[in-house]
């Protein structure tokens, strides 16, 4: 439906809310255009005065003395600017104000809306897509906003108000002056046609420009350590000129306007300048008529020359504005259950009843999987990489819903549970840690952040990170830089776990959490395991099997099947896969 319906209707329905202030500032542009032609009016009215005397248009209306009527014209001039003044300053003001309401509400709205996307959403996409229609995207529409729908009103102000005129004055010289006018609005829905698909290939080129400079700017590391720097700049200098020839193409249509406008409006003025001053000259028509009808026709058709880039900045906005509501258009896949789950008699007991998935358009990744597991327990899922446990963490979290079968916790499914609810009874420590930036403190407070520094610490503590926050220069208040980089890998790592264990989850995911520390960082948390698992549910994705011997069972999977269950003795006592990925971490030693 949305593809069917012009960005601009969707636009309005969308700023449904912001008519009144639509209104006025449509209300002041078409009354700051009528003072603006007001006074090649009194110009004409004037050089009546001068010519007539006591026979002018004035003298009809009762003002007899020359004197007197040129007295009121100068009065009247000076009534009129007044008014333009203030209406400028009250359109300017109105437009702007609009712009910047519907610009921020549009930015959150679309940011707000993304976060309740699905994964699988969010994941066709990279980050700089997003980005470029959160930021880029809703500037082009501010910028229209700003001037260019203003533009659009007074030009047809213009149209509507000096046509009047003319046609109260001289209906055959104003039928040659508006002899453009069908060209010229011909013109404008041609070069409009043309250059829509050349604006939406402009947005899709800022955001692949966007995508590129968000990786390769948090990438720059991996960049230099492979003395890439050449390389990149060649395929980001590809992108930019990808760009600019998008732009190009879209820049020789709409300046072919301008060319087109202007001798249609020569034509028009020309008209009315040789036709009219022919008519004065025969008597047919008065001096200060001719004069005012000159001066309105350069005021009616010279600001059209002003409509190829008002068109222009229109095309930008409206490409801009169809990207951002086709993000707030897009529907969420996972229904949410609705019923809030009781915190804190959650018991954390899981349940996978026959679960099969698979991502789009690839095979299953989990295969009739499953598996009970009791609260209060410790659960580790291994196997090789490609085998399915990173997906069951998704599962968990509802990221995704199976494709067959059910997650159930506390013997409900997951799809029963009010979504938000779920994930505040589970924490979630990932292999990829990302710390925002700010201090350790606003980190590890992250899912509480109304927290006590003595339940911060205490979670530290647990975590085996409050030694070294307290070496730190500023302790818990220390920055950690963007995405942590101020902190090595194992510091960041127990920063995130603190991070969980503030939540005091019912159901607590390591996934991998070790797998990317040293030998010092893993001891750490070995330690601290002891601590972390009592009163939850533990579930760990392991890759250093070193984390997991103390685990209550411990599952392999392999090809998204269950192909070993037990404890770490019974399983090393078996001649299967657990066994061999030990033989290898180990060298046989168990």
């Amino acid at each position: 439906m949305s593809g069917k319906v012009s960005p601009l209707r969707r636009l309005l329905r969308y700023a449904d809310a912001d008519r009144p202030q639509v209104y006025w500032a449509s209300f002041c542009s078409v009354v700051n255009k009528l003072f603006d032609i007001a006074p090649e009016i009194l110009i004409g009215v004037a050089i009546d005065v001068v010519v007539r005397q006591e026979e002018s248009f004035l003298a009809s209306l009762g003002i007899v003395d020359p004197v007197h009527q040129i007295m009121l014209l100068g009065v009247l001039t000076f009534l009129i600017w007044a008014g333009e003044s203030l209406f400028e300053y009250f359109h300017l003001v109105a437009w702007r104000n609009l712009a910047q309401r519907l610009q921020h509400r549009l930015r959150i709205d679309a940011y707000d809306h993304l976060q309740k996307q699905d994964h699988s959403y969010l994941e066709q996409h990279n980050t700089g897509h997003f980005v470029a229609i959160l930021n880029d995207d809703v500037n082009q529409l501010e910028r229209f906003l700003d001037g260019g729908a203003n533009a659009m009103l007074q030009v047809l102000t213009a149209v509507i108000g000096v046509g009047t005129v003319f046609f109260i004055i001289n209906p055959t010289i104003a039928m040659l002056a508006f002899l453009p006018i069908p060209v010229i609005i011909y013109g404008a829905f041609w070069f409009q046609k043309r250059a829509e698909p050349r604006y939406n290939k402009v947005r899709e080129k800022v955001s692949l420009l966007s995508s590129r400079l968000s990786n390769n700017l948090s990438g720059v590391t991996t960049i230099k350590s492979f003395t890439a720097e050449a390389r990149e700049k060649s395929r980001l200098e590809q992108e930019s000129t990808d760009y600019v020839t998008a732009n190009r193409e879209a820049i020789a249509v709409s300046s072919a306007f301008i060319p087109v406008i202007r001798m249609a409006i020569l034509t028009g003025f020309l008209l009315t300048f040789c036709v009219g001053g022919y008519m004065s000259l025969q008597g047919d028509l008065e001096v200060g008529a001719y004069g005012l009808l000159v001066f309105l026709t350069q005021r009616l058709l010279w600001p059209l020359t002003q409509l190829a880039s008002t068109i222009d900045l229109y095309e930008r906005a409206m490409a801009s504005t169809r990207r951002i509501l086709d993000v707030l258009s897009v529907k969420s896949q996972l229904s949410n259950g609705g019923h809030k789950l009781p915190a804190k008699s959650v018991k954390g007991a899981i349940s996978i009843d026959s679960v099969s998935f698979a991502y789009q358009s690839s095979r299953p990744v989990i295969n009739q999987l499953s598996l009970d597991i009791q609260p209060g327990t410790t659960v580790a899922f291994v196997g090789a990489t490609g085998a399915g446990k990173s997906t069951i963490t998704k599962l968990l979290l509802r990221f995704y819903d199976p494709s067959s079968g059910a997650v159930k916790l506390d013997g409900v499914s997951l799809t029963d549970w009010d979504t938000q609810s779920l994930r505040d009874t589970i924490g979630l420590v990932s292999q990829d840690v990302f710390l925002f930036h700010g201090t350790v403190r606003e980190n590890i407070a992250f899912g509480e952040p109304n927290a006590s520094l003595e339940a911060v610490e205490k979670a530290a503590k647990l975590a085996e990170a409050h030694e070294f926050i307290n070496e730190l220069p500023n302790g818990y208040d220390s920055i950690v830089g963007e995405r942590g980089q101020k902190l090595s890998g194992g510091q960041r790592q127990r920063l995130s776990i603190a991070r969980a264990l503030l939540k005091d989850p019912r159901v607590l995911i390591l996934d991998e959490a070790t797998s990317a520390v040293d030998n010092e960082t893993e001891a750490a948390i070995q330690r601290s395991l002891t601590q972390i698992r009592e009163g939850r549910t533990l579930i760990m994705i392991a890759h250093r099997l070193s984390t997991i011997v103390d685990a209550d069972q411990i599952v392999v999977l392999d090809k998204g099947r269950i192909v070993q269950q037990g404890t770490h003795s019974e399983l090393v006592a078996e001649n299967g896969i657990y066994r061999q990925l030990w033989d290898v971490q180990t060298g046989g030693v168990a």
